[in-house]
């Protein structure tokens, strides 16, 4: 087991990513009293084949490109990414870990293992962090999810998206329903928790074939559930040749019918996309929603960081090969900026308002370091619209208001 670095407890002028610390830490326009609970996102980049409808930073691999995946070489960027970024982070607690993509089962049990040793040897982690490893039924091998556990892997997201093997093909997905079922029942066997994905109003999608995916995902008793409605994102291959897709009052119903579902067997919806039984929450998903902050290392990886006077927002370079030569020299973050004051309250509206019970008025302004006036025209127009609801203490979504997200949030946009 890797030993814990102590953590230093000063910044040192001449350092890796000192001059910037400093310059983060000079006076501002916010007093934030508290910094929020920080966690760490790292994104392995490559998948198998590019999905039609995915707009996320993943690119395509495969072994007749150039031979294996570049695992060491893209671990030694993320050392050196998360080396260069530890003066922005020093003496904070990682509470959760999530290895996203692309597809993170792509990379062997031994690259994942030295991935979390070398986190563990560079930053404190809390004694219950969750870390959570995406992985697809397309790169599925009996016994290896049990090897990313041993790694210290101790949450599983597995992409399943469908059981309908049509509708796998139509979503470009590289395993069968019969993948899907073993690999969730893997899951299930290897890890205390884990989350099964799903989407609906596929191309072609019946409401009895949802039904049917539906009944097929509940019988193998996933602790975490998400299911996301299929959006037509730009840039992507369903852009360009849209599919044929259920009608919104026809895609309204399969989500009530979801609701209704999920319900019926312990699954507790906490966020519009999100259910599970009591204790299986993802702590790295709420962190998010709850404005927390979170450091992202690899290619494309955005952060949030809050300092006593100022939230920055950073992003990592996007393209693999420029990213580990940038992140080997040192110089991973391609863009760095202050989230402006009238942006924040979009900025905590749009992940707070995801949340079923929203956000206390209390946390609001630990995490923003705004008073109530700066939201008071938003709150009463959702409120008037039927939108969220309130007490002393409270906002939360109402039903409708969690149908109607985007309305709900453009209410916090800042007055042009």
């Amino acid at each position: 087991m890797s030993t814990i670095v102590p953590i230093a407890p000063a910044i040192q002028a001449g350092a890796p990513g000192a001059n910037d610390a400093l310059h983060m830490m000079r006076a501002g326009p916010l007093q934030l009293a508290a910094l929020p609970p920080l966690s760490l996102y790292v994104h392995l980049p490559w998948c198998l084949r590019k999905c039609p409808y995915c707009d996320f930073n993943s690119h395509e691999w495969s072994d007749d490109k150039s031979g294996a995946l570049p695992e060491q070489r893209y671990l030694d960027a993320l050392v050196a990414d998360l080396d260069a970024a530890l003066p922005l982070i020093w003496g904070r607690t990682i509470h959760t870990v999530f290895i996203g993509g692309g597809t993170p089962s792509l990379f062997s049990p031994e690259a994942i293992d030295r991935l979390i040793s070398d986190v563990r040897a560079r930053v404190k982690l809390a004694p219950d962090c969750e870390i959570t490893l995406e992985a697809n039924p397309g790169t599925f091998e009996r016994d290896r999810f049990r090897a990313y556990r041993r790694a210290g892997v101790t949450r599983l997201s597995v992409g399943v998206q469908s059981f309908n093997d049509e509708h796998l093909r139509a979503l470009g997905r590289v395993h069968d329903r019969a993948q899907a079922v073993a690999a969730v029942e893997e899951a299930a066997s290897a890890f205390d928790t884990f989350n099964l994905d799903l989407m609906y109003a596929l191309p072609g999608q019946s409401s009895a074939q949802l039904e049917a995916d539906l009944a097929q995902a509940l019988a193998l008793s996933p602790p975490h559930l998400s299911v996301y409605h299929l959006t037509i994102e730009p840039n992507t291959y369903f852009a360009k040749f849209p599919p044929k897709v259920p009608e919104d009052d026809e895609a309204y119903a399969m989500l009530d019918r979801i609701i209704e579902r999920t319900a019926e067997v312990g699954l507790s919806r906490y966020e519009i996309s999100a259910f599970a039984r009591e204790g299986h929450q993802c702590q790295h998903n709420l962190n998010y929603w709850e404005f927390g902050d979170y450091l992202g290392i690899g290619a494309g990886a955005h952060s949030k960081l809050s300092f006593a006077h100022r939230i920055v927002r950073q992003v990592r370079f996007r393209e693999p090969q420029r990213y580990m030569d940038q992140a080997l020299a040192g110089l991973a973050v391609s863009q760095s900026d202050d989230v402006a004051l009238s942006e924040l309250p979009f900025e905590y509206m749009l992940n707070v308002l995801r949340l079923k019970e929203g956000f206390t008025l209390s946390q609001y302004g630990e995490r923003t370091g705004l008073s109530m006036t700066a939201i008071q025209r938003g709150l009463a127009q959702g409120e008037q619209n039927g939108l969220l609801s309130r007490d002393l203490r409270r906002v939360w979504p109402t039903d409708r208001g969690l149908d109607f997200l985007s309305d709900l949030q453009t209410l916090f946009l800042p007055e042009s």
